[in-house]
């Protein structure tokens, strides 16, 4: 058996490495060069991003999405001994290597799908900060996990929490998992306070760290609600065994409770690294410097229930996973299409909830799907969505 110190160094591709949980997952790597070491990096458009972490992490390939941005980045790695590659398809592939042990997948929103699959089918084993993996094709992943004897490590707060509560527990039945959520910037709000919610206001999470797509979902809930639905695929749970409680200190990660009654829950400061890290070193506990709780500036840990009439994407959540099939995957479409049009001020806060239950209910639909239903669907759905944004009545543009 090894033991912490025994542990051979793992060769790690970051999928996503120039976004927030890719930057935090390089400085928990650069704190442990002799457990890990960098194989290959990716980025969508941040190509002088990429350069510089290339050739301060001397991977041995990098991918850039934005297939425009090939030529500067491969004259800028070319005399490092870097090789390069662009587009969706060599993404999709050069999580094949055979020089690659684990996959953080930390992309953003679809585009995570392809190669968390290609890297299962590959025996890769998987760290994933991309939920929509889950959200989107849930059922397809799990049985290629099943079929490949893949180890999938789950990255998210909430979902790490639940995963280091379970470790020791396998044997020992669920009887519920109680995801924490901070509440978000508009926490406490009614639905006549978001009426004129401005991007900025929804930008401004009260407790992590997040890209922009993330934090927008935080504001609406529906990143919980995506969280919902891969805790079900993660964990093997009914929807009547996951709980939604809303703890604006961000300090209990969320809890598993069993069948005897007895409750487990996961503490620490909001920091991303910390998941990062342990997924990363899973099955070890690695030392960190990262700053310790103290229960003294933490008197009181509150929490309160999550309000679905003004924040109805948390229910459409539960939705989905009660309608089977491709509904997840029309949800996820439709929330990527309206967080983007809220973005570029195409559409009001509120509007993002009436989107989404348009094309959830309206949307094409499969109830046994293979992996072309679920690239059809997301397709149909983003179609519908971005024509639902183009005929709204309400829409409002923002000023600072």
């Amino acid at each position: 058996m090894l033991t912490p110190t025994s542990s051979p160094k793992k060769n790690i591709a970051i999928l996503g490495s120039t976004g927030s949980i890719g930057v935090q997952a390089l400085e928990v790597v650069e704190k442990n060069p002799d457990r890990f070491q960098i194989e290959v990096l990716s980025a969508g458009t941040q190509g002088q991003k990429l350069i510089e972490q290339a050739l301060k992490f001397k991977p041995n390939a990098v991918v850039i999405g934005d297939e425009s941005q090939y030529n500067t980045v491969n004259e800028a790695l070319w005399s490092a001994g870097i090789k390069v590659f662009a587009g969706k398809n060599a993404l999709a592939s050069i999580v094949e290597s055979s020089e690659i042990d684990l996959v953080l997948n930390a992309l953003v929103g679809y585009s995570g799908l392809e190669p968390t699959l290609r890297a299962i089918d590959a025996g890769k084993t998987i760290a994933l900060a991309n939920k929509e993996t889950l959200v989107v094709a849930g059922e397809l992943v799990n049985r290629r996990l099943q079929e490949k004897n893949v180890s999938m490590i789950p990255v998210d707060s909430e979902h790490s929490a639940i995963f280091q509560c379970l470790v020791g527990e396998y044997a020992n039945p669920i009887e519920c998992i109680y995801l924490t959520a901070s509440g978000g910037p508009f926490r406490g709000k009614t639905k006549a306070d978001l009426g004129q919610v401005t991007v900025q206001q929804a930008l401004k999470h009260p407790n992590w760290s997040m890209g922009a797509k993330i934090t927008i979902d935080s504001a609406t809930l529906m990143n919980k609600g995506f969280e919902v639905i891969e805790a079900k695929w993660l964990f093997g749970l009914d929807a009547s065994q996951i709980k939604v409680i809303v703890h604006p200190q961000s300090i209990i990660h969320s809890i598993v409770q069993f069948n005897d009654g007895s409750m487990k829950a996961q503490m620490g400061l909001p920091d991303m690294k910390l998941p990062i890290q342990y997924a990363l070193a899973y099955p070890d506990r690695i030392p960190s410097d990262f700053p310790r709780f103290n229960f003294m500036n933490y008197p009181n840990l509150s929490f309160e229930a999550p309000d679905m009439e003004t924040f109805p994407c948390l229910g459409l959540a539960f939705e989905a996973m009660k309608r089977e099939g491709t509904a997840a995957c029309r949800l996820n479409a439709a929330n990527e299409v309206a967080v983007e049009a809220f973005l570029k001020e195409k559409i009001r806060f509120l509007d993002i909830p009436l989107l989404l239950a348009h094309c959830l209910e309206d949307g094409p639909h499969r109830i046994t799907p293979d992996y072309q239903d679920y690239v059809d669907t997301d397709i149909e759905t983003r179609r519908m969505a971005w024509s639902w944004t183009e005929n709204v009545k309400s829409k409002t543009i923002y000023t600072s």
